[in-house]
């Protein structure tokens, strides 16, 4: 086994399916498919693979996952993640025709924790630190909202602010300067594997290139140590895929989620 392959195996043993329903409010078992249901009106669908259909059975499963969401009138949105590695014949073309719209291909990006966890220094004014309370959480996701254009960062926010009053292992880090958060990220371990995730990773525009993110990376892989965890993962856009990859996370497959809106 090449050392992509291997972590491209553990990635699929490990963190597709039930690594992936942390938090949610149900999952509806459907042939191979997981059809979770998240806080805020959000489904989310997922699988291992899919058993190996073909183009016809593929776009059965397809008018059946979203007929499930659409039954429910909660639910204003729903994603369909999907992999490059996976064998999904005709996959693209049953999304477009059931109203589902493709994101930006994304990096699956994994490696040791310990490569991240390096000493970065900081501009001189910024600052990490770890937050928790609904201030500081609102904050944080306004400023992510603002990066990434996201009409629903209050809705995340929300829904954070309720995974941390339940304590189920998710941590939000932020980079302050002038009063404000130009940099943050959440850190989610994920129970009963060797790997956390980083995520929501967002750096202001201006302040960009002077090694914060890549800081307030180094803080989450710490802490993802001091958990127990040995390998770290994210899904990546071309903004931290190049961070990542000189910490010496390999870039395994692509992820690309098709989003489908009431």
């Amino acid at each position: 086994m090449t050392g992509h392959t291997a972590l491209l195996a553990a990635y699929d043993a490990q963190l597709r399916t039930d690594a992936e329903t942390a938090g949610a409010l149900s999952v509806t078992r459907h042939g191979p498919l997981w059809l979770v249901t998240f806080d805020g009106g959000r489904g989310f669908i997922t699988y291992r693979d899919l058993g190996g259909a073909h183009a016809e059975q593929v776009r059965q499963l397809v008018a059946e996952a979203l007929a499930h969401y659409a039954a429910d009138p909660l639910i204003t949105r729903v994603e369909w993640k999907s992999r490059g590695h996976d064998r999904a014949p005709g996959l693209h073309e049953a999304l477009l025709a059931h109203g589902f719209v493709p994101e930006e291909p994304e990096s699956i990006m994994i490696g040791e924790a310990r490569m991240l966890a390096v000493d970065v220094p900081l501009p001189d004014g910024v600052r990490l630190r770890q937050v928790t309370s609904e201030a500081d959480v609102l904050a944080m996701g306004a400023m992510q909202g603002e990066v990434f254009e996201d009409p629903h960062w209050r809705e995340r926010s929300d829904a954070a602010i309720r995974r941390l009053e339940r304590g189920d292992g998710m941590e939000l880090w932020i980079a302050e300067a002038e009063g404000r958060v130009v940099c943050a990220g959440r850190l989610d371990p994920v129970p009963d594997t060797d790997f956390a995730g980083i995520w929501g990773g967002a750096t202001l525009r201006h302040w960009r290139g002077r090694g914060i993110y890549r800081a307030l990376t180094a803080a989450r892989a710490r802490s993802a140590l001091r958990l127990g965890k040995t390998f770290i993962n994210s899904d990546s856009t071309e903004f931290s895929r190049p961070i990542l990859e000189r910490s010496g996370l390999a870039r395994v497959s692509t992820t690309t989620p098709y989003q489908w809106s009431r």
